[in-house]
């Protein structure tokens, strides 16, 4: 978030909503709300100077519409030179994107980049930079193997009683690291057969309890559409739990509406897994739209790629994590960043998270400490990683060393 910005500040409760300006910030307005009150339609005054400047004919009604913002997203060097100065590795990155992940932004996502600097991380996480054209000796399109665990089209099934369920390949912005560059944005969509093919084979397999609906981003969907898919798997009796993995609280928290919480609320127990990358994502709408999604009955989770340059600190994580748990969202995991083509200058080494993890582990609660994981390269699934702790493991007993390296040990008889 731009230093210089001049939001509101917001409290919920005792805790200041983060993202928002320092109380000594000459100008900041001070509203309150409670847990329940918090409008999703509360408007910044960096949203008003952006709109005002680039859309001054779009009224707030028009500019909280989830689908203006859809529409109006910028998917084009035109559009977005129009807003930012860019830099040369951008330019030449969208001018060279041919068959590659494209460019999506939406306006609301826009405003909190259009004056950063090129380094900023938010910026980092959607205008693309020449060096995502080069593609290093490890990388694949497909490093999880995602397309040969797919026995029906939109259908993946690696896990023995869960599968994951594509059932779009749009997303309100295209994040530049994403697993899925080898098949988001490129359009292919699902038609009525293929969903009802997908319903069939987790019908057909009784061991399946648990469906991930992912995409793309699936509340990108009309809430009819969402309404249909939910209805045809929760009437298969075997799957115990729903979830749906989506970005909008953060890109796009205009999509989180009283209409879309009755839709999704009938299908519990349905959880929700988020992606967040920064604190500063966590702006007053995001943190509304996430409290408006807890107090539908969801249980919330994140999900964090580590990313070079972005989040690869431990203060920078571990205030992520703490505006996360502010806002009723449970840090789930912390992902190396996968090995797409173009994602070195994203990548950190592992040792990086382990050391991340280790400035975690016992100096923040344990609510606030993602499981860290690498996603395997083949297909081999999520691995947990930790910082070593045990010093000597023998059959009388188990010599550990705690966060601050004091060893203890514990019998083993």
């Amino acid at each position: 978030m731009n230093a210089n910005s001049n939001e509101a500040t917001v409290f919920y409760g005792e805790s200041r909503l983060v993202g928002c300006p320092s109380d000594e910030e000459p100008g900041a307005k001070t509203m309150i709300f409670s847990q329940n009150e918090i409008p999703i339609q509360l408007v910044s005054n960096r949203n008003a100077d952006f709109r005002q400047r680039f859309f001054p004919l779009i009224t707030t009604d028009r500019w909280n519409d989830w689908r203006w913002q859809l529409q109006n997203a910028f998917t084009g060097i035109d559009g977005l030179a129009r807003i930012m100065k860019l830099s040369r590795k951008e330019i030449m990155a969208i001018n060279n994107l041919k068959s590659r992940l494209p460019l999506r932004v939406t306006p609301y996502f826009a405003s909190l980049i259009y004056n950063s600097k090129f380094s900023d991380p938010l910026r980092r996480n959607v205008i693309p930079v020449v060096e995502e054209l080069l593609q290093r000796p490890p990388e694949q399109s497909d490093p999880l193997h995602e397309t040969s665990h797919s026995p029906v089209k939109g259908i993946v099934h690696r896990y023995p009683d869960r599968v994951l369920f594509t059932v779009t390949q749009v997303c309100s912005n295209y994040c530049r690291y994403c697993t899925r560059s080898h098949s988001v944005g490129k359009l292919t969509r699902m038609g009525l057969r293929d969903y009802e093919k997908a319903f069939a084979y987790i019908a057909a397999h009784r061991e399946i309890r648990d469906v991930i609906i992912s995409g793309g981003d699936p509340l990108t969907l009309p809430d009819e559409t969402l309404d249909y898919i939910l209805s045809g798997i929760r009437k298969i009796s075997h799957v115990e739990i729903i979830r749906v993995g989506t970005r909008t609280p953060a890109v796009l928290p205009q999509r989180i509406t009283d209409s879309l919480i009755d839709t999704l609320r009938k299908y519990h127990p349905l959880f929700i897994s988020l992606h967040f990358s920064h604190p500063a994502e966590i702006t007053a709408e995001c943190a509304a739209a996430c409290i408006k999604l807890a107090n539908g009955g969801f249980p919330l989770g994140s999900q964090t790629v580590l990313l070079k340059g972005i989040n690869d600190s431990v203060p920078v994580m571990k205030e992520l994590m703490h505006r996360l748990l502010k806002i009723r969202v449970r840090p789930y995991y912390l992902y190396q960043c996968d090995l797409i083509p173009g994602s070195s200058h994203f990548r950190t080494t592992v040792r990086k998270g382990l050391d991340i993890m280790k400035g975690l582990r016992g100096y923040t609660s344990g609510y606030a400490v993602p499981a860290f994981v690498v996603d395997a390269p083949g297909g081999g699934g999520k691995i947990p990683l930790l910082p070593n702790y045990v010093v000597e493991h023998t059959g009388k007993h188990i010599v550990l060393r705690n966060y601050k390296g004091v060893r203890c040990e514990y019998p083993e008889k």
